[in-house]
């Protein structure tokens, strides 16, 4: 027997904590439905690029690597038919060639006479995907009950809520952006704030999953969006690097460095100033 080293017996710890924390408050739908929301839909499965149940595991952790999120981008836009050139744009060859024989084993791919194609088709985009990965790191790394793809029948506040997590008996709300910042627009802003403040959240995450930068264009479209919204308007303070705070409760992050460790940041923020 492989001997526990002190990391994993704190996580071990942690995941025995929260699951009797769990026991002792509400589950997530009860939360929801005391708050007034009823889940109409939720987790769509039409457009998931997800392999079988025994390959998961190990996808999971793929997907923790920016360039294969970056190259399944690529796989889907080009999902009939693709080269290894026409995926090879945010890697090295040798990476892609690897990325490629994965899809092929994990029976994602397959060959075709002139190059690759997906097993599934058609898949729509890379949002639905990303949306589950997200929801998995909340379940496997912070033992959090989480669902993604969820819609409410609400009469003035619509859209989708692409992820919800019980956090210590608290609600957190995340917008999960696959697109680069160049394709964000005002709007998509305003509907974030929108299901924020409807929602109540405790705390609310805007995420894109890219490396770029967020001061130069989603923080002023933030900032615009809360003068609109407020007098005076509360102020989008940097935490550090790329990551962003507005008032302790609404966080604006990105991919940079590591997913998992940036939301255990934007978590630590949170709770040490509740506290």
């Amino acid at each position: 027997m492989i001997p526990m080293t002190q990391e994993d017996a704190l996580r071990e710890e942690i995941k025995r904590l929260r699951k009797a924390l769990a026991k002792l408050t509400p589950d997530l739908e009860t939360l929801l439905r005391l708050r007034g929301f009823r889940i109409y839909k939720r987790e769509p499965a039409e457009d998931l690029l997800l392999p079988e149940a025994k390959f998961i595991d190990d996808f999971y952790e793929m997907m923790k690597k920016y360039s294969f999120r970056l190259f399944l981008r690529d796989v889907i836009k080009h999902q009939d038919m693709f080269t290894e050139k026409e995926v090879t744009r945010y890697a090295t060859a040798e990476v892609t060639r690897h990325y490629i024989d994965y899809l092929l084993d994990i029976e994602l791919a397959e060959k075709t006479e002139t190059g690759f194609r997906l097993v599934k088709r058609p898949i729509k985009s890379f949002g639905e995907t990303l949306e589950w990965f997200l929801s998995e790191i909340f379940k496997r790394e912070f033992f959090t009950d989480a669902i993604w793809g969820v819609k409410f029948k609400r009469p003035k506040v619509g859209g989708d809520y692409d992820l919800i997590a019980k956090i210590n008996g608290s609600i957190l709300y995340m917008e999960v952006k696959s697109s680069p910042p160049k394709q964000i627009y005002a709007n998509e802003i305003t509907a974030f704030l929108d299901r924020v403040y409807d929602l109540n959240a405790e705390v609310a995450i805007f995420f894109m999953d890219t490396e770029l930068r967020m001061k130069d264009k989603i923080v002023p479209m933030f900032e615009d969006e809360l003068k609109r919204r407020h007098k005076p308007p509360p102020e989008v303070k940097r935490m550090e690097k790329e990551l962003f705070q507005i008032s302790d409760r609404i966080f604006i992050i990105n991919a940079k460095d590591s997913i998992m460790g940036n939301i255990e940041k934007v978590l630590s923020w949170y709770f040490r100033r509740k506290t």
